[in-house]
C-alpha cells in the first residue's frame, strides 16, 4: 500500500463519504442523499473496495469509476480527493476488523480457538488487502535505527528485531481513534493466547498483523482464492503456534 502520508491529515479534515458535490470537500451533507445519489455512492464504495483490494491503495480513481460504472466525475463529486476515497475504505476495514476480533474475543472461551477464529475469519474476508497504511508498513530494521522501537504498546516487552530483520512498523496510533481501537483487541488476543502457553512468546501485535495481509492473495479465480487463503493460513498458524520444548 502505497500512501502519500503527507495528504492523509487533510483528508481526515473531509466527513467520510459526506464531501460536497463542489469538490472543494466543504463538509458533510445535512440533507439526505437523493435515491440515485446514494445508489451512487454505494457502487462507488464496492467498486473501490474491491479495486484497492486487488491492486492496492495506489489504483487510480478512475480504475474505480470504471468499475462503478459512474463517470470519474460522480467520483470526485462525492469524493474530492482519492485520500478522502482511501479514508473512508480503511476506517470501514478497521471498525470490521476490530468487531470481528471483539466477536472471536467475546464467543471464544479458549485463547488459541479465540485467535485463530479472528484470524480466520478476517482472512477469509480480504482484509489484509485494505489494511489501513497508518496500522501496516512493512520496514527493515537495521541496527540504530529509529524504527528499532515497537510502536504497538504490547510490542514494547518483546525482544529487538535482529539487523536486517522485517518486521512491521507502526505510525502513531494516538492520531486515529480507529487504529488504536483494533491495536488494543487484537493485543487482547495476543495477550491471552501467549498467557495460555499457546503463542509463540516472541509474536507480537504486528505478527499478527503481518498473516492477515500476507494470507489473503488476490487471484482472479474466487474459488482458488479461498482455497489459497485457507491454505496459507493453516501455514502461517502453525508457525504462530508454540511448541513444547
Amino acid at each position: 500500500m502505497h500512501i502519500q502520508d503527507s495528504h492523509w491529515a487533510s483528508a481526515s479534515a473531509v466527513a467520510a463519504g459526506g464531501a460536497v458535490g463542489n469538490g472543494r470537500g466543504e463538509g458533510p451533507r445535512s440533507t439526505p442523499l437523493r435515491v440515485d445519489a446514494q445508489r451512487n455512492l454505494e457502487h462507488v464504495l464496492r467498486a473501490a473496495r474491491e479495486v484497492f483490494g486487488e491492486l492496492g491503495y495506489g489504483a487510480p480513481m478512475e480504475d474505480v469509476a470504471r468499475r462503478a460504472r459512474v463517470g470519474v466525475g460522480t467520483v470526485y463529486r462525492r469524493f474530492p480527493s482519492k485520500d478522502v476515497l482511501v479514508r473512508r475504505i480503511a476506517e470501514e476495514e478497521t471498525s470490521r476488523l476490530t468487531d470481528q476480533a471483539r466477536a472471536a474475543l467475546g464467543q471464544e472461551d479458549e485463547p488459541w480457538s479465540a485467535l485463530s477464529r479472528f484470524l480466520r475469519t478476517s482472512v477469509a474476508s480480504g482484509a489484509g488487502r485494505l489494511l489501513p497504511p497508518q496500522v501496516l508498513r512493512v520496514g527493515v530494521a537495521d541496527d540504530g535505527d529509529p524504527l528499532d522501537e515497537a510502536r504497538v504498546p504490547q510490542q514494547r516487552s518483546q525482544p529487538q528485531p535482529v539487523s536486517g530483520e522485517l518486521r512491521l512498523v507502526q505510525d502513531d496510533p494516538a492520531d486515529d481513534a480507529g487504529a488504536a481501537a483494533l491495536l488494543e483487541v487484537v493485543g487482547q488476543l495476543v495477550d491471552r493466547a501467549r498467557a495460555a502457553g499457546e503463542l509463540r512468546p516472541d509474536v507480537s501485535v504486528s505478527d499478527v498483523l503481518l498473516v492477515i495481509a500476507t494470507a489473503a492473495p488476490s487471484l482472479p479465480d474466487a474459488a482458488q482464492q479461498a482455497a489459497a487463503s485457507a491454505r496459507l493460513l493453516d501455514i502461517l498458524l502453525e508457525g504462530l503456534r508454540s511448541r513444547p520444548a
